[in-house]
């Protein structure tokens, strides 16, 4: 990528070069969260982008569309190419390595990269605040780029949501980076964790804990990746550690690097204190040293005073005022489908992508948190929650749930050899550990159901990673009533 500096009265700015930027770029794998973001990016850029994926599904498919980017199902280099060879090819990780599009790619010898190193390339700044850890990542990376936008700061950055305050992605001229640091392969080609491309100068390492065991083998193999970039980083600056979690405590003794702690503990550097939560969000106290800032935040669940402290450590050990942060923390809305709060009152409606017993579990444990009424649900699994296979994970998934509502299941792509609980064989299962269950297939009766149930105070949460066509909204219009 070509460079320049230019000196102006503030500082050295670092600049890339509008006309580096390639004319014309195409993504296989376009509807993923990321490469959906990093396709807005280059669009707002300037630059003509193209893309194709094997499914499209909201809230992806429908930004690319509001944003008029052209796409289509299915690998065709016949449409990929209808306006000439592109420039680039951004190729993602879940594609596969022969599809007809890729073939033709490396036949024509097309640059390509894959999503971790378009990012490496086009992205990163001479100052890369990356986010990792095996969770929190998200929501601290999307936290973090609007705090710095907020200061005025205007950073490229990507982020694997969709924020609700700003996009998901964005490329500027600023000396300042904010991305994603995700430890999973770069490639089906690459094992390289894919920020081992992003050159961090300053890290928040928010929790270490084995995961993607068919990529790390062993917990040392995982353990070691997270090792090599806190070391690399630490070279820059101290990174910004969360010594609430064990894993993070580990890769500090081991590695020794300089750094500053934030969580629960008063012997971390930045603690948080006096959380509440309730349906409007938390609020708490952040103290460091013999300094106190008062943190309100639309975020559910009082978990995210831990994210948000995070950020705000690394936030103020980069120069931003304090107030400044806790400003942008309180306008900061949260990311879709990442318990994204559509109505609070006289019922709070919330969707999250929770697919999956496990995760719904989890979520309805934060809801219980914000209510002392009814909590209904109404719950769609992606392809592993409906296998045979999944069965045994039900039990007591719906515990902090009053009610269980399935709908109609959108239509997945399933291997013939494999069989799958349909609706009616999902709300049995569950009923067997939970006495208020129904499947209902028609949506119209969905909604008159849920809506007998509600009452005021009550939470309404759809789970799932579709869109429950449309059913949120008109749930939404048909309890502001109650």
């Amino acid at each position: 990528m070509v460079r320049r500096y230019c000196r102006s009265k503030r500082n050295l700015t670092y600049i890339i070069m509008k006309e580096t930027l390639p004319k014309h770029v195409h993504i296989i794998g376009i509807c993923g969260v990321a490469t959906g973001a990093l396709a807005i990016a280059f669009h707002n850029a300037g630059v003509k982008v193209t893309g194709s994926d094997k499914g499209f599904y909201p809230p992806i498919s429908t930004t690319l569309l509001d944003a008029g980017i052209d796409f289509y199902a299915g690998w065709h280099v016949d449409k990929m190419t209808a306006s000439g060879d592109p420039d680039l090819v951004i190729i993602g990780t879940a594609t596969g390595n022969t599809n007809p599009e890729t073939e033709y790619v490396r036949k024509q010898e097309i640059p390509a990269y894959s999503f971790a190193e378009a990012i490496g390339k086009f992205f990163v700044r001479k100052n890369s605040i990356v986010s990792v850890g095996t969770w929190g990542k998200t929501t601290t990376s999307a936290l973090l780029s609007w705090v710095l936008k907020e200061a005025g700061m205007n950073p490229s950055y990507m982020t694997g949501g969709i924020p609700l305050t700003h996009t998901a992605a964005q490329l500027s001229d600023s000396a300042w980076s904010v991305l994603e640091g995700d430890e999973y392969k770069s490639a089906p080609w690459d094992n390289t964790p894919k920020f081992a491309y992003y050159n961090p100068t300053h890290l928040l390492l928010t929790a270490v804990s084995w995961d993607h065991a068919d990529l790390y083998k062993t917990e040392k193999e995982y353990f070691d990746v997270f090792e090599k970039i806190a070391v690399h980083a630490g070279t820059s600056h101290p990174i910004i550690a969360c010594t609430d979690d064990t894993g993070v405590r580990n890769v500090l003794k081991k590695t020794n690097v300089p750094h500053i702690s934030y969580g629960r503990s008063p012997e971390a550097d930045y603690t948080f204190v006096n959380i509440g939560s309730d349906a409007e969000g938390i609020h708490f106290d952040i103290v460091h040293g013999t300094e106190t800032q008062h943190i309100r935040s639309p975020l559910l669940g009082s978990y995210n005073a831990q994210n948000i402290t995070g950020v705000f450590t690394l936030a103020r050990s980069i120069g931003i005022d304090a107030d400044t942060i806790a400003d942008a923390i309180h306008s900061f809305q949260g990311i879709r489908r990442r318990l994204e709060k559509y109505s609070t009152k006289p019922v709070t409606i919330i969707s999250d992508i929770a697919h999956s017993p496990e995760k719904a579990r989890t979520t309805l444990s934060i809801l219980k948190e914000i209510t002392r009424n009814k909590i209904i649900v109404i719950f769609e699994p992606n392809i592993g929650g409906r296998s045979i296979e999944s069965v045994h994970k039900y039990e007591h998934a719906f515990t902090d749930a009053d009610y269980v509502f399935i709908p109609r299941l959108s239509k997945l792509k399933v291997a013939k050899d494999k069989k799958e609980l349909d609706g009616l064989a999902l709300s049995e299962v569950i009923h067997k550990t939970h006495p208020h269950v129904a499947y209902i297939d028609d949506d119209s009766e969905l909604v008159a159901a849920i809506k007998a149930k509600a009452d005021k105070g009550d939470c309404i949460a759809f789970l799932g990673s579709h869109g429950f066509r449309g059913m949120i909204e008109t749930i939404v219009d048909a309890c502001k009533d109650k």
